[in-house]
């Protein structure tokens, strides 16, 4: 059975990875999907961090490739890959979802990151690099994504004014990371790959300038520091 599954993550991976090619490419939500457009809301980071995604597809499918031609039967790698392949195959529907429903591409996106966090806790000590670093920046760039889309639904169905949703969402995304980064001190490319995020979104708040959104982002950032920092005492 752990053959079964290293082929069937290798087989999600890569409709994963190819779900860009068959959809348009994805660098946020399309404003007029919401009732109030979002039109450069505070929670969105600046456009040049999606290009994460080129490193994220790379290094899963290199992971899952090496997984199934090296370690299909080895007992480490088992526990990881049921949640993997269940996150992979939500994600491989979510851009094409995305692209005509924020709600149900935010529902989405929360299941995928639920069952990369299962993944990422479920992954061995051996081959590091390989095994649980890939799944470390897939589950780390979702954090931030499924808090921005929380933000959105926030400002975009008008329940909040933007800058209050940003910093709603800011809080969610920060919460979740700073539990699981501290449970979870053996894959700091987790919490590097939110403040990735928390980077761009500072960026994209320059102009004109957000302080609030901003403010947190930089004690985000600290935070997260923060917690590595003490894990690796």
């Amino acid at each position: 059975m752990r053959r079964v599954w290293s082929f069937l993550v290798l087989c999600a991976a890569v409709g994963f990875v190819a779900s860009p090619i068959l959809s348009p490419g994805f660098a946020g939500f399309s404003p007029d999907l919401f009732p109030v457009p979002q039109e450069n809301p505070p929670v969105q980071p600046a456009g040049y961090a999606f290009g994460i995604w080129g490193l994220i597809y790379a290094w899963l499918l290199l992971g899952s490739a090496f997984g199934l031609f090296r370690r299909s039967d080895d007992a480490d790698w088992a526990d990881m890959r049921p949640p993997l392949f269940a996150s992979l195959l939500i994600g491989a529907f979510w851009l094409p979802v995305a692209q005509v429903s924020a709600i149900w591409a935010t529902v989405l996106i929360w299941l995928m990151l639920g069952t990369a966090l299962v993944s990422l806790f479920r992954a061995g000590d051996t081959d590091r690099y390989l095994q649980q670093a890939p799944v470390a920046i897939y589950a780390g760039w979702l954090t931030a994504a499924s808090a921005v889309s929380i933000g959105l639904m926030l400002g975009g169905y008008g329940l909040l004014e933007e800058t209050v949703a940003a910093l709603i969402a800011l809080i969610v995304a920060l919460a979740v990371t700073l539990t699981i980064q501290y449970h979870l001190h053996r894959a700091p490319e987790y919490g590097v790959t939110v403040i990735w995020a928390l980077v761009a979104i500072i960026v994209a708040n320059r102009q004109p300038f957000n302080v609030a959104v901003t403010g947190v982002a930089v004690l985000g950032i600290v935070a997260i520091l923060a917690v590595r920092g003490t894990d690796t005492e």
